[in-house]
């Protein structure tokens, strides 16, 4: 069983009882070694033997490779087919399952990955990373659209200049594991079973990270899923006046339950305290006064037991800040001082103190059981499943509304971080896929209601209904060793003009933001066109730095980022050029920067 497809610009080399697949285009030639892999409910490890019966035929836009295997140990039968597209020369294997039982499968792994690129791998882990080869970096189970993978992608460079991009393009319940270099991807079921064709697609080219990410900023424009700033703009005009802003993020109310594992039990002024409506709207008056010109306000803690408590009903806003009245003229004094008036909201933790708390609206395991933590400010709480969480949005922006209050941004809480989620429960079943049909349709209808939507991090799946982000950051400790793993703004080369990221930090500040212990997250700011947060008592001092970085961002708030460099070998010194032709230098080590346009 062995397949050969051979044309001018490409051969396929498909070999069923070797378990090898090769493919040679001008960009270099690609090893594979093919072996179909099944981890069962119950641990067990399958891995393929050749298929049972295989086939080959030319379609009219692709070369075609079918195989049927047979799993051992079970009842089902899975097929692939392995496919050029004649037009691009991208490669594509799809599998799909015949007769799998509900929860019989834990993960199925396939294609299996390339030989090692021998310079770098490129990963969506966060912000972006390229881990150099020979790297004892190892990242396992690491899920599509969640902090491990903000983009359904990943690449490989080689020392020659070839260079391949990857894509899930079937993403909603994508995995993938980096052990020894290479990318393993892996599927998981969707509502107990593979229920659907999975597909992956291989892009070869010669380039460097920046291609890569260039070649999937093309893939997902392709299908018409590059929304950019502009275009939210012209859906909300209130976009506009983003650009320029720092963000002002302070809370109000607190109070944490006994059952949180925040509670501090020797430190009841700790669990319980209160910032008025009024006490904030004078701080803001004063950073009018001190000379701030615009801004971004994001305030915790509004509703009735403050921050954290009794979602996806808050309503009314909190007592002791000021209730109602005390809220709006919060509100209305953030409008006098120019500034954008935002709140956090939450419609994913489901408190069980909530008003009509209901476990028939919580999100439903395959088991019937219900998932449940006690993490957060309000104690107890189950998971409420997305199809729900419409209605509860639209009820309390209506409610708000009857009260005076309309925000001018919203920012509803882990929709664009918190994994996608499944719910068993037969009266509201919901895939993964359809889980951020209904998150995005919140956001949609904070848009369509004239206030700026946003969210967390910044998840690909997410991006077409968000504006702006609370922060983006790179994902962990092992960028202090570059020989380990190095960010890059992976995300941002391919999405900055669709979504406002703003930083954390200050001028003098290091670290921060999951970037090496020496960089400045003020530096990266300014680097990727990025606002920064503003103290709530900033100093005159102060605001001139934080107008300084915010000013680049305005400039460049609808360019896209059209390449990143590193300048020299440890990283401190770094370039991104954007669309408009500015050019952005940094050098962290003395804390200097450089603006340029030809």
């Amino acid at each position: 069983m062995e397949f050969c497809v051979k044309r001018e610009a490409y051969t396929l080399k498909v070999d069923y009882v070797g378990g090898r697949v090769v493919y040679e285009n001008p960009c270099g030639i690609w090893k594979m070694k093919l072996e179909p892999c099944i981890i069962f409910s119950d641990g067990r490890r399958a891995v393929l033997p050749a298929p049972g019966a295989s086939s080959a035929r030319e379609a009219a836009v692709s070369d075609d490779i079918y195989a049927d295997y047979s799993v051992p140990g079970s009842e089902m039968t899975l097929h692939s087919r392995i496919s050029v597209e004649k037009t691009t020369g991208e490669l594509v294997f799809e599998v799909w399952a015949e007769g799998d039982k509900p929860g019989e499968i834990e993960y199925l792994y396939f294609p299996s990955p390339w030989q090692a690129a021998d310079s770098y791998t490129v990963l969506p882990r966060s912000q972006g990373e390229i881990v150099p080869f020979g790297s004892e970096f190892k990242a396992e189970k690491s899920k599509i659209f969640e902090r491990t993978a903000y983009m359904p992608m990943f690449g490989g460079v080689n020392a020659d200049g070839s260079a391949y991009l990857a894509v899930f393009d079937t993403p909603w319940d994508a995995s993938y594991d980096y052990l020894d270099g290479s990318v393993y991807p892996i599927w998981r079921t969707s509502l107990g079973t593979l229920r659907y064709q999975r597909r992956m697609i291989y892009s070869f080219f010669r380039g460097d990270y920046n291609d890569v990410a260039k070649r999937y900023r093309a893939y997902v424009r392709n299908k018409g899923a590059l929304i950019t700033l502009k275009a939210k703009q012209a859906l909300n005009p209130l976009v506009g006046r983003l650009p320029g802003c720092p963000v002002i993020h302070t809370g109000l109310d607190r109070h944490i339950s006994p059952d949180s594992r925040y509670y501090r039990p020797d430190e009841p002024e700790y669990n319980d305290s209160c910032v008025t409506f009024i006490e904030r709207a004078e701080q803001i008056r004063q950073l009018k006064r001190k000379g701030l010109k615009k801004a971004y306000t994001h305030f915790d803690g509004w509703g009735f037991r403050g921050y954290d408590n009794l979602h996806p009903s808050p309503l009314p806003p909190s007592p002791r800040a000021g209730g109602a009245e005390g809220m709006k003229q919060l509100m209305d004094t953030v409008r006098e001082c120019g500034y954008l008036f935002g709140i956090h909201d939450q419609y994913r933790d489901y408190y069980y103190d909530t008003p009509f708390f209901t476990f028939d609206e919580a999100r439903r395991n395959i088991d019937g059981s219900h998932s449940h933590n006690h993490i957060w400010y309000g104690g107890h709480y189950a998971y409420l499943c997305a199809q729900k969480a419409v209605g509860y949005v639209r009820q309390n922006y209506n409610l708000l509304e009857q009260m005076g209050i309309k925000p001018d941004s919203a920012y509803l809480d882990v929709f664009s971080l918190a994994e996608l989620d499944e719910c068993f429960n037969p009266r509201h079943m919901m895939s993964r896929e359809q889980s951020v049909k209904y998150r995005r349709e919140c956001l949609d209808f904070l848009s369509a209601r004239g206030i700026i939507s946003s969210s967390e991090e910044t998840l690909d799946c997410i991006l077409p209904s968000q504006v702006l982000c609370h922060h983006a950051p790179f994902i962990g400790d092992e960028v202090n060793d570059p020989s380990r793993a190095k960010p890059i703004p992976l995300f941002n080369l391919v999405y900055h003009d669709c979504v406002l990221i703003p930083w954390i930090g200050l001028p003098g500040e290091k670290g921060g933001s999951g970037l090496p212990d020496g960089m400045s997250t003020y530096l990266y700011a300014i680097l990727n066109a990025g606002p920064v947060y503003c103290p709530i008592d900033a100093d005159e001092n102060v605001i001139g730095q934080v107008e300084t970085a915010c000013a680049v961002s305005e400039k460049l708030f609808h360019a896209e980022m059209v390449r990143h460099e590193f300048l020299n070998a440890d990283g401190m010194k770094q370039s991104c050029l954007y669309s408009d032709g500015t050019l952005i230098e940094v050098d962290m080590e003395n804390g200097a920067w450089k603006a340029s346009n030809p």
